[in-house]
């Protein structure tokens, strides 16, 4: 998962832009090095133009260097018109970005020949059915995958990804364990026919976010990645991988959670990049832009 607000003075300065090209085809060099196949970028509609516009540049640099690119819809937390501006946001994003004419719109992510939209939620107020039904018009209908497991609108959506799910206060020990096993358990046994997106994360740490809440997952030496990177092994079996993982996050320096620099090892303080992550590519045969 990957953040494109960098450079906008509402976040931390971490010594690039998102819309530096340069900067992003670097970026998109170094995550293909490591074994990544696409960038899942968050995305905002037209609430947020920085990170729009960064979008667009990350999608056309993605087609030049034949890497990936999809989009992480960021639900609005307004109770009022959710839904009507879910709906707006996704016909943008169509006309927009997966339209023949749009550029870069070839490295787009699919699966199955249907591209891949990724939904974070956050006021819980949109009707989801209701935008699965506009989107079914479209010409490959998208997959829509939800975060967590399913509830309510199950069927609106295609599937369900796994979320970095750190705790409150704490020492970090808490690396999601638990929570893994019930996400991969849950939907082997009960939604057999939803896709499964694993989750993958290698430390949490939100107190230089302004939303933080104190919520720490502790890396352990690079234990933590290796573990949360593995774990949907021991539910399935190699014959019959999990489409994708989704690591979480790529960027997210707010959160701590980023791994563009590396994995943090207990050796003098150094960081290691994790090439241990070309297995993602693996696991993902079916992904085809």
């Amino acid at each position: 998962m990957y953040e494109a607000w960098f450079g906008h003075p509402k976040h931390i300065s971490v010594g690039y832009s998102s819309q530096d090209p340069a900067e992003l085809n670097n970026q998109i060099h170094h995550a293909q090095a490591m074994g990544i196949s696409a960038f899942v970028v968050d995305w905002y509609g037209d609430r947020e133009p920085f990170i729009d516009r960064s979008y667009a540049l990350m999608q056309q640099a993605a087609q030049k260097n034949h890497f990936h690119v999809a989009m992480m819809y960021d639900e609005t937390s307004d109770d009022e018109d959710a839904t009507d501006e879910a709906i707006a946001d996704f016909t943008m994003f169509h006309d927009t970005y997966l339209a023949a004419h749009a550029p870069g719109h070839q490295a787009y992510l699919t699966y199955e020949g249907r591209p891949v939209i990724f939904i974070f939620p956050k006021g819980g107020h949109t009707d989801w059915p209701k935008v699965r039904a506009l989107v079914d018009q479209w010409k490959p209908a998208p997959l829509l995958i939800q975060e967590n497991l399913p509830g309510a609108d199950a069927s609106a959506f295609d599937g369900f990804y796994a979320w970095v799910d750190p705790a409150q206060g704490g020492n970090g020990s808490n690396w999601g364990e638990q929570y893994l096993s019930n996400f991969y358990e849950t939907l082997k046994t009960k939604f057999p026919d939803k896709i499964i997106v694993g989750g993958a994360w290698a430390q949490f740490d939100d107190s230089k976010a302004s939303w933080g809440l104190n919520r720490h997952i502790a890396a352990r030496c690079g234990q933590t990645f290796q573990d949360t990177f593995n774990f949907w092994r021991s539910e399935f079996s190699p014959d019959d991988p999990i489409p994708f993982i989704m690591i979480e996050t790529w960027n997210d320096y707010e959160e701590g959670t980023a791994i563009e620099r590396g994995i943090p090892t207990c050796g003098s303080g150094s960081q290691e990049n994790p090439l241990t992550l070309r297995a993602a590519a693996s696991s993902t045969p079916s992904a085809k832009p």
